[in-house]
């Protein structure tokens, strides 16, 4: 097996935009299972919620790390924010590479999200104790899940890159 990073947080947490600079400092190619999962599956995430549910959703999401593991080269992963959340997911993903969690708090999330409407989880109500909330639940499972934690709070994302690989480099040796 390659060598494997492996993003993970909340929604937010900027792993797209950090794992495109990781992609490009290692020329390695990014993979996203949001957009993966909306390729396979021919429609938005939102739509899948609404029309199979979460946890037809979860089940594309553990299909996705699976078929990444067949991969034979390097490669970069953003995963979804709640793809930790299964046991099984947890356990793929720690198999699969070097787990990064992004670690944000509730404002940044907030700050960065502010008039995104693509959100399922966020849909309606009182965003910032939903955000709160599925932060306390989160944030354990996150940590359970992940190799190397680095905090991704008011930093640049090619900062919080050159972090992570000084991270990964330390935790293979």
């Amino acid at each position: 097996m390659g060598t494997h990073i492996i993003l993970i947080g909340f929604m937010g947490a900027g792993k797209t935009t950090v794992g495109r600079c990781l992609s490009r400092q290692t020329s390695w190619p990014l993979f996203d299972t949001d957009q993966m999962i909306e390729k396979r599956a021919g429609m938005s995430i939102r739509r899948i919620f609404e029309t199979r549910g979460e946890e037809v959703f979860r089940g594309l999401e553990t299909e996705t790390i699976h078929s990444l593991m067949d991969r034979g080269e390097d490669w970069v992963l953003s995963a979804g924010g709640g793809m930790p959340l299964r046991e099984e997911n947890r356990k793929l993903l720690r198999e699969a590479g070097q787990v990064v969690y992004l670690k944000v708090n509730p404002g940044t999330v907030l700050h960065r999200l502010q008039g995104d409407t693509t959100r399922p989880l966020l849909a309606g109500g009182d965003v910032k104790k939903k955000v709160e909330d599925l932060l306390n639940c989160r944030g354990p499972i996150y940590e359970s899940a992940a190799h190397i934690i680095i905090k991704a709070d008011d930093r640049q994302p090619e900062d919080i890159a050159e972090e992570i690989m000084v991270a990964v480099r330390a935790h293979l040796l």
